[in-house]
């Protein structure tokens, strides 16, 4: 049977990677930013309340007082190509895709936002990709955010008549590549320091305690990463002291501790003068690392009696960071390069 001559051309045989984060308001206004806070506090992976008791608390309540205080935020670190985290994936794919060269179409994509995970993947199916390595970026496994990737990575093949083939990045908290990468780069910026840190504390996104009663396997990633790093760092700095809190609390609930806000007061209560923090469960700068930790840490440390203060920048997309993600990229996509 011969194609017929009104057949459309169909793209086929082409492997694509889709880095996907968690996402960003398109702009820093009350608006914008209140679109976004209700995609992704809707989200049941993100808020485990039920949605008949949560949806008036959220719409009621939360969206109408939040936004204007988060878009302050957001204005704060705003870039000229939008939202930090939006520009450095964008700016890591675009790294990633001059390593792998042209057998890989690399994109990227947002929980949350734009750009949406089930767009770019049916742009890269239509461009020819029908094998596609998902990415999510985070280094540990939460169900709030890499379960939520893969939940909608479902909604969008759902939608699709032919489906791409499909492999995914697995965490890569304890991966002897992501430590590495991690201690170079801390070590690199702590020595370009104006001044000599007597503690360095290791910050990640908080989640609620019940999370981790629950199964959730966050916690004790962000502890082994922790360790793993204060162990690689200590050959060359054997004086610094290395501490793990977690940070961005939201509402009443009890969330992992130690609190970082805790933390930079009672250090600089006790005397410690010098202090670096870094955040290696987030592998792109954002709100909660440029305003929270930049910001905002550096205020409460200065406030309670610290005097000198820095936040180190995540790997972004430095030399340490991309040939961590070229080779994590690489092992998962072997047998199809």
């Amino acid at each position: 049977m011969s194609i017929p001559l009104d057949h459309p051309e169909v793209r086929h045989g082409r492997i694509g990677v889709l880095l996907v984060n968690l996402g960003s308001p398109d702009a820093p206004t009350p608006q914008a930013v209140r679109t976004y806070l209700a995609e992704f506090l809707s989200d049941r992976r993100v808020v485990e309340i039920p949605m008949l008791v949560w949806q008036p608390i959220l719409r009621g309540i939360i969206l109408n007082t939040r936004p204007k205080k988060s878009a302050h935020a957001y204005a704060q670190v705003w870039t000229n190509q939008g939202s930090p985290l939006a520009a450095i994936t964008k700016a890591q794919a675009r790294a990633l895709q001059q390593r792998l060269g042209e057998d890989v179409q690399v994109g990227w994509a947002m929980r949350y936002g734009n750009p949406a995970i089930g767009a770019e993947l049916q742009r890269m199916k239509a461009e020819g990709c029908d094998r596609i390595l998902i990415a999510p970026l985070y280094p540990q496994y939460s169900g709030a955010t890499t379960a939520a990737v893969m939940d909608a990575l479902g909604d969008a093949l759902k939608a699709m008549r032919w489906q791409p083939a499909i492999r995914t990045l697995p965490p890569y908290y304890d991966d002897p590549a992501h430590i590495a990468a991690l201690k170079a780069d801390i070590a690199r910026q702590l020595a370009a320091l104006p001044f000599e840190p007597e503690v360095l504390l290791l910050s990640f996104h908080g989640m609620p305690e019940r999370t981790l009663h629950l199964g959730d396997p966050y916690h004790c990633q962000c502890r082994k990463t922790a360790r793993l790093l204060a162990e690689a760092l200590a050959a060359e700095r054997p004086g610094l002291r290395v501490d793990v809190g977690f940070q961005s609390r939201f509402g009443k609930a009890k969330w992992l501790e130690p609190y970082i806000e805790d933390m930079l007061a009672a250090e600089a209560a006790k005397g410690t003068k010098r202090l670096v923090v870094a955040a290696p469960g987030f592998s792109a700068d954002c709100l909660e690392t440029l305003e929270e930790l930049a910001i905002r840490g550096r205020e409460q440390f200065l406030k309670a009696g610290g005097e000198d203060y820095a936040a180190l920048t995540c790997l972004n997309d430095g030399e340490a960071g991309m040939a961590m993600l070229e080779a994590l990229v690489r092992r998962e996509l072997a047998g199809w390069v």
